[in-house]
């Protein structure tokens, strides 16, 4: 399975660099290209003082151009994009499929005084389900959004149902570049998986508050080692990964074959 990370900053309504890389992406061989958070539309601070209709207006149009992508070059594309119904905003993270698109509601949201995406969004706090999951050439893919990546319950269906690659669309900032990077490597490893994580760069400055987006996008291994990263600049990160390689390691490790002999 050949995928990809575009590491961007937020690219508002602006089309081109997504047609350009894709169009490399796709001479390239991949199947599944992974965007960032908030690259699509403005970061949440600034979707605070935006009206809902120009917030709807972004998201139909960014909607239009990824479907179209998708089909033309025949390429599933995860997309967290800022959806609008019945006038509640809602974040959300968007597969676009060559035939069809499928929409994953952030289950578990921010909410931390100077960060508060659940008062923001109408997301419904609600009793968790699964995480998206989904096949592309018989490989099995999961979506998490970042924050998603630190709840247990979530990983209960990566490992229920097998999943080869769990794709973290994120936004991390401050001085969390360590602490993720040690998260994601141990959920790979725990769970026998690959993690694929888009962080976003860039920066949002908010009176003395400097947001910066580090990127540092990653592959991890089903064993839990770094097989890829990107450093803080715009760049296309292309990853292959092995079905082979997921079953290997479970055998290797049995960490699910030991917990079934306690059923």
């Amino acid at each position: 399975m050949r995928a990809a990370v575009l590491q961007l900053s937020a690219q508002g309504l602006s089309s081109t660099k997504l047609y350009n890389y894709i169009r490399i992406a796709h001479k390239k061989g991949v199947r599944v290209l992974v965007l960032g958070e908030y690259i699509l539309n403005p970061f949440f601070k600034e979707l605070e003082a935006m009206s809902i209709s120009m917030i709807q207006e972004q998201a139909a149009q960014q909607t239009t151009i990824l479907k179209e992508l998708s089909t033309t070059y025949q390429m599933t594309i995860i997309a967290p994009l800022i959806i609008v119904k019945n006038k509640k905003i809602y974040k959300t993270v968007a597969k676009f499929a060559p035939n069809s698109t499928t929409y994953y509601q952030q289950q578990i949201l921010i909410n931390y005084p100077h960060w508060n995406e659940e008062k923001f969004f109408a997301n419904e706090v609600k009793k968790l389900q699964s995480p998206m999951i989904f096949k592309v050439d018989g490989f099995k893919f999961a979506v998490m959004s970042g924050f998603e990546l630190h709840f247990d319950e979530l990983w209960h269906s990566v490992s229920a149902k097998n999943v080869d690659c769990v794709v973290v669309p994120s936004v991390s900032t401050f001085d969390s570049y360590e602490r993720w990077k040690a998260l994601i490597l141990s959920r790979a490893f725990t769970h026998n998986c690959y993690i694929l994580r888009a962080n976003r760069i860039g920066e949002y400055k908010e009176k003395d508050l400097n947001w910066s987006f580090y990127g540092d996008s990653i592959l991890a291994s089903p064993d839990g080692e770094l097989l890829s990263h990107l450093g803080n600049k715009e760049e296309l990160m292309l990853v292959d990964m092995s079905h082979t390689e997921v079953v290997q390691s479970r055998r290797a490790w049995g960490f699910k074959e030991m917990l079934n002999r306690r059923v």
